[in-house]
Order: structure tokens, then sequence, then C-alpha cells
């Protein structure tokens, strides 16, 4: 029996009625199957659900138990008490990747990103360089675009570009891609899955069948750990020479030894210079898509083509204005202390804007990492105090100034308090190392605020 042919008249459960419930619900109508769809509150979305012949349950205090299968949302944890009835029972759960993994009616390849930071950007460079090559691709996933769409696209994708989070990979089972990527891994998402041990082995799983390609960061220890482990064949990147095996950098050349004919000369896929946003992350960032891209056949002109063209998603590292000699940027895809320490780096004077859903992470490492660099803090969301009090012991040097105002205002007393506090030549940078829904409804709407406060100041 094939696992399309198993769903008719089964009665599959689907929690969450957002742009991905919607997606996973009209793929279970398709292949027959009985779908009930569940959520805390009643809604638009949940009623248009209901009209196209789905059941509704509405903040249910359990599951009913006819259910042959539950496929949920990104937001659910594994510990959501709905869950542990099914689970306890044996019934399957997982997320919508998975689902889209058992429906594919083809064997169109899936190359998958995920980590820590910079999926998106990988997930996007790699589009970008397989469309180059002239193939039929798209960038889908936890990119925002649901997977289970492109699967069944009447016509058929050449290969996807799939980015996956921790969410998604920890509710999987079967998904075994053609090759995975997987870019760092520092503490992040520990109030969902409980340790940090949980969260890297939610992340390997993209590594857990032999017929993937692994490729992974031999500069990260606990990526190259995992690494060695993989039981299909494994690719290293590096921002130095590479070895065999591996794709690297040599003077300004991204350069690939992994899938030449001959080990020993290295193949010319990109140059460090043409690689945006610039910065060393991403950098190695180019250096997973091109090993993705490689993987599938690709050729290195083809590769450093598609880097040449690419230009960044939004608020990752985006030039905002410059104002009296001060840089403004935008990096609020800075959801966690990693991403924003990359950040930082970037840039040698700063005025921080930081603060948010810190998500049970400790934000004082990194507050002693880039102390040397700062040169004012601007501080917000509900979480502040914690950054204030890092700043307060690794960095008192540095001037703070705390906005507790949490309407629609509040950035521009953001910006206004770091305007103050700039001097020409530093850089204004919003990178917040916290999550954006304390105070907005993502992290776009996040810098959108931030620049538009800053196009405000300039008047």
């Amino acid at each position: 029996m094939t696992a399309r042919s198993w769903y008719p008249g089964r009665h599959v459960l689907v929690g969450g009625t957002g742009v991905t419930g919607a997606a996973v619900t009209r793929a279970l109508q398709s292949v027959d199957a009985r779908v009930t769809v569940f959520d805390r509150v009643d809604s638009d979305a949940l009623q248009a659900l209901a009209s196209s012949g789905a059941e509704v349950l509405i903040d249910p205090a359990e599951l009913p138990g006819d259910t042959d299968q539950v496929i949920v949302s990104p937001g659910f944890r594994p510990d959501n008490p709905l869950l542990a009835g099914p689970l306890a029972a044996g019934i399957e759960v997982f997320s919508e990747p998975e689902l889209a993994w058992r429906l594919r009616p083809n064997e169109t390849p899936w190359l998958t990103v995920t980590g820590t930071n910079g999926k998106t950007t990988t997930t996007t460079m790699l589009a970008t360089i397989l469309a180059s090559a002239g193939l039929r691709t798209t960038a889908v996933g936890n990119i925002g675009v649901p997977l289970i769409d492109a699967v069944l696209d009447p016509e058929p994708y050449d290969v996807l570009a799939v980015e996956l989070s921790s969410y998604q990979l920890h509710w999987s089972s079967t998904l075994a891609p053609a090759a995975a990527a997987l870019l760092n891994l520092a503490d992040d998402h520990l109030s969902w899955h409980g340790d940090f041990a949980r969260y890297a082995a939610a992340k390997a799983k993209l590594w857990q069948f032999p017929e993937t390609i692994a490729v992974g960061n031999t500069q990260d220890p606990r990526v190259a750990a995992l690494l060695a482990t993989a039981p299909g064949k494994a690719v290293g990147f590096t921002l130095e020479a590479p070895m065999p095996g591996e794709f690297g950098v040599v003077q300004t050349l991204l350069v690939d030894r992994a899938f030449a004919p001959d080990p020993s000369q290295a193949h010319e896929v990109g140059t460090v210079g043409e690689v945006r946003p610039p910065g060393p992350h991403n950098v190695a960032n180019a250096l997973a898509a091109a090993a993705l891209a490689r993987s599938h056949g690709v050729e290195p002109d083809a590769v450093a083509a598609g880097l040449a063209v690419y230009r960044p998603e939004p608020h990752r590292n985006a030039f905002v204005a410059e104002r009296n000699g001060v840089t403004w940027v935008d990096d609020s895809k800075a959801t966690n202390p990693h991403a924003a320490e990359a950040s930082l780096r970037a840039y040698p004077r700063v005025v921080w804007v930081a603060g948010g859903q810190l998500k049970g992470v400790d934000i004082a490492p990194l507050v002693e990492t880039v102390a040397d660099r700062l040169e004012g803090a601007v501080l917000l969301g509900v979480d502040r105090a914690e950054v204030a009090e890092a700043l307060r012991r690794h960095a008192p040097h540095v001037p703070v100034r705390e906005v507790d105002r949490t309407d629609d205002g509040a950035m521009t007393d953001v910006v206004a308090a770091a305007d103050a506090l700039a001097h020409p030549g530093d850089t204004v940078l919003l990178a917040p190392a916290a999550a954006s829904l304390d105070m907005f409804p993502s992290y776009a709407a996040r810098g959108l605020a931030f620049a538009d406060a800053v196009e405000k100041l300039q008047d």
C-alpha cells in the first residue's frame, strides 16, 4: 500500500489554521481523507476550512478517540497536552514536511537546509543557483511557502530548495532528502525542545538515512561532530582552504573539492566579493548552497552565476539609511544571540538595538563577546531587563537606554534614543537577539517599524 492510498476514509486531525494548516487540509482532502481541523479560537480561517468540508473543533479539551493520524503546525510543542493521548495510543503525529514527503507523487529531489541561523539566506541562494542552471525550482518550507503545495503542483518541479526548522524536523520520521545542509548549531528554541541535546537531535534528523548527502559546517564543533556520524556521503564546508571532500575559500575564491572528478583539483564556484549580504557567515552560507547545488549536478559556472546575481531577503543586514555619518542597518531576522553575534561582528562600532523574547536563551555570553565594539545600546521588549543586566555585568562602559513602551510608537522612541547615542562612524544596528512576537506580528514587521522610524527621523 502506498502512502497516498492509505488515506481514503481515514480520520486525520490538523492542528492550526494558518497558511500551512489550510494547505495541509487541501492536500488531505485531495486524497479523500476525513479531515478535522482544531485550533484554540474560532476565526475566519477556521470557518473557511469548515466551508471546504472539514470538520472543526474549537479549543478542544482532548482529541477524538477515532483519530488515525495528527498533523500539527510548528507551534505545537511535544509536551502539548492535546497530543498526550494520541502519542500514548501510538497514533502518528507529525508536521507538514513529513506529510509532503509521504504524498509526493514523483521523485523530485529535495535539497534541504537547516541550522540555527542562515537558513533562509542559504535556501534562497540555492534556489537562485538552481534557477540559473535552467532548472524549474522554488524555495519552500519554513521560508513561509507550504512545501505541500509545491509537491502537489500539477507541473512538477525539477528540484526543490527546502528550508526546515527544528520544530518541523522534530516530528519527521521518513523524510530522506537527496542532500541536506546543517549550517550551524547554537542554543535556540530551548523552551520548545526542552534542552540543547533534543534541539540538535531534531536538526540531525535530516541526515538519518544513508541516501542523503550530508553537508555540514566543519568549523562548527557541534556540526562537525554530527557530520562525522552521518551514515551517507559527508561533505564539509569551511572558510579556510578546503581538504579533499570539502568546499572552502582559497584567497578570494569559493572552491569545490568534493564533487570535482579529481579531488586534488579545486573548481571555482564563486568569489567572496560577490556574496550578498557580505560577511563571513554569509560566505559560509554561500558555500553550503554551492555544495547542495553541486550535489545535484549543477556545473561550477552556473553556481558562480547564481551567487553573483543573488540578492538577500529583506531584514537581513539590510542598509536602511546614512545620516550625519551614522549608518542604520536592519537585521531584525537576528532572532537569537548566535545570529546577532554574526551581525555585530560585521561592524566595528555599534549602537545596538536589542531585546524582545529571548526564548530561554542566556544572552550574557553574546554581550561579553561583543562588548568591545558597543558604543551604546537601546533595549526594548519583554526580556530587555535580562539584556540590561548582561550589559551591566560585561559591558559597564556602554551607555544603555531602555524603552518600556509596547505600543506602535515604541520604535520611534527606540530610534530617537539610538540617534542620541550615535556618533559619526557608528552603525546603529537592529539585531535584537530575540523573537519579536511580544510587540510585533513578525520580525519583518519589527524591521519595517525600525526603517519607518529612521525615515521619519530624517525629515
